[in-house]
């Protein structure tokens, strides 16, 4: 059996990344996605019982770096030693390479990890650990997902890193060599100019974000052992070029709250937040960001837009669903938007509470779950599968304006032109002090068109009148409603704030009676 490689000696130390929610509630229970399920015997691993994206979180094994793991470093270390024991090289779950490559990292920050108190190495990985480690270096070296890419690919390449750097030698040198070669490719591929992800996903954005981060951190903490490569050197230039323009993206695509925008596949309590990453990067050395709020920020790359204007703040969606080659994670909601009021949210995208490839999954998908419009009863891109995407949607002739107080913003999108009728919807936001107007029109022939606004659990909707009617939120502020150029209808629906979670909430149906409706809001 061949030994690890030897530990390499670190030239600094690991600075505390950025905190995760404790997911360890017991020895041997787990609180994943809103669930909670305790690992009795080693079948349990791969419990086919339990959600799939459940067993990939039980293997990731984050509670090792996540908020207050130095009182669970009994149950860390107990936890290690049973996995190894309990799951054998290549065998389930936690062998396939995106499982693997996480729980390599975190194994080994927790490894570098350093009492906050006195600076004090207070992990000791011992030698079956460092065994098993070598060997999952080994094993995920010859299967990256490069079938795959993106944030599979991104984070297989960081694990590679972390390994190279954590041992020393030849193959150590090797792992490395490849973990930084991809990264480098993978940097200019999935960080768009204006900072935002390609998958366009702010929680996978958040995700890529932290890798970066750790990837700096490490880099440091092995700064002299490299300091001879030129290589390395611009490698960590460009890590830091990339974070710095992610974090301001990033500020631009939170709510007041401090959420992220719940833009295709996203949710809360995946990512840390965004004031831990950036808390994060100012542990590193990489400053303050200053973000200035502006009535308008074009995200010109990624095709989002952020408006601010009295007391809200909107989102629109004016994107393509994401890379061509990469739709996994896309969802069919073309110039859909997102609204804070008074610095809570109140229009909302309807989130995702599951992976798989189930009605409810596809249900999320769907353009009906956005605030959007279908178009006789189909998507504007065609989801399908889990994470699949046929014919898709593109967004075209894109207006924006600031006319003197007042924001336009225009844009249609192709989806439906696959449609008998050649469908094309255009759709123009005007926001100004005291409201906001909708305009979608229709062009082409059709038998149904119906849109939808979606709103948070918290915002009460009645409907007064004949295409009117008020929405009152807590706190007080109360805003009139009105739709013309449709029939209105408000209809019960689900909001998905985080993986597992479903909550009651009410849509207003707008169905299309000509070829244009208009809906308006309207504050005091």
């Amino acid at each position: 059996m061949r030994r690890p490689p030897a530990v390499r000696g670190p030239c600094g130390r690991w600075i505390p990344a950025a905190a995760r929610r404790p997911s360890m509630t017991g020895p041997a229970t787990f609180f994943f996605l809103n669930e909670e399920h305790t690992l009795q015997g080693p079948k349990d691993w791969n419990k086919p019982q339990w959600d799939k994206l459940w067993l990939y979180n039980l293997h990731y094994f984050d509670d090792l770096n996540a908020e207050g793991a130095e009182v669970r470093r009994d149950w860390h270390l107990a936890l290690m030693r049973r996995w190894v024991a309990e799951n054998p090289p290549g065998v389930g779950n936690g062998w396939e390479p995106y499982p693997t490559a996480l729980r390599m990292v975190n194994w080994i920050k927790w490894a570098l990890a350093r009492d906050v108190r006195d600076g004090i190495g207070r992990n000791r990985i011992d030698e079956e650990l460092l065994h098993s480690l070598a060997v999952q270096a080994r094993w995920l070296v010859e299967r990256l997902e490069r079938h795959l890419l993106g944030n599979h690919l991104f984070a297989n390449a960081k694990a590679l890193v972390f390994a190279g750097l954590f041992f020393e030698g030849r193959e150590a040198d090797g792992w490395l060599d490849k973990g930084r070669e991809i990264l480098q490719r993978e940097i200019s591929e999935q960080v768009l100019p204006d900072g935002g992800h390609f998958e366009r996903s702010p929680m996978y954005h958040a995700v890529v974000l932290e890798d970066l981060l750790d990837l700096i951190n490490i880099q440091k903490m092995y700064g002299e052992c490299l300091s001879r490569s030129r290589q390395w050197d611009c490698f960590l230039g460009k890590c830091v070029q990339a974070v710095q323009r992610m974090r301001e993206w990033l500020a631009a695509m939170c709510h007041p709250d401090g959420e992220i925008v719940l833009f295709n596949d996203a949710a809360f309590g995946i990512a840390p937040l965004a004031k831990e990453l950036n808390g994060y990067a100012e542990r590193l050395g990489l400053g303050h960001i200053s973000f200035e709020d502006k009535q308008l920020i074009h995200l010109k790359d990624t095709g989002y837009i952020r408006v601010r204007k009295g007391p809200f703040v909107a989102f629109l969606d004016v994107a393509p669903i994401g890379p061509d080659y990469l739709p996994g994670h896309a969802h069919a909601d073309t110039l859909s938007f997102e609204l804070s009021l008074d610095g809570r949210r109140f229009v909302v995208d309807s989130g995702v509470s599951c992976y798989g490839a189930d009605h409810e999954r596809l249900r999320q998908r769907s353009t009906a779950a956005h605030n959007t419009v279908t178009v006789d009863g189909k998507d504007s891109s065609e989801v399908w599968g889990g994470f699949r995407v046929a014919r898709r949607a593109y967004p075209q002739n894109l207006e924006v304006e600031e006319i003197g107080e007042e924001v336009r913003i225009a844009c249609s999108h192709d989806g439906y032109r696959r449609l008998p009728g050649k469908v094309t919807h255009r759709r123009e936001w005007q926001f100004g002090e005291v409201g906001l107007k909708i305009t979608d029109r229709i062009e082409g022939k059709f038998s149904k068109a119906v849109g939808r606004v979606h709103f948070h659990p918290d915002v009460r909707v009645a409907q007064t009148g004949v295409g009117c009617g008020e929405i009152r939120m807590d706190g007080g502020r109360r805003i009139a409603w009105r739709v013309d150029g449709g029939r209105s209808k408000l209809v019960s629906s689900t909001y998905h704030p985080e993986f597992g979670v479903s909550v009651a909430n009410q849509c207003l149906e707008i169905r299309f009676e000509a070829q244009e409706t208009v809906f308006q809001l309207r504050w005091q």
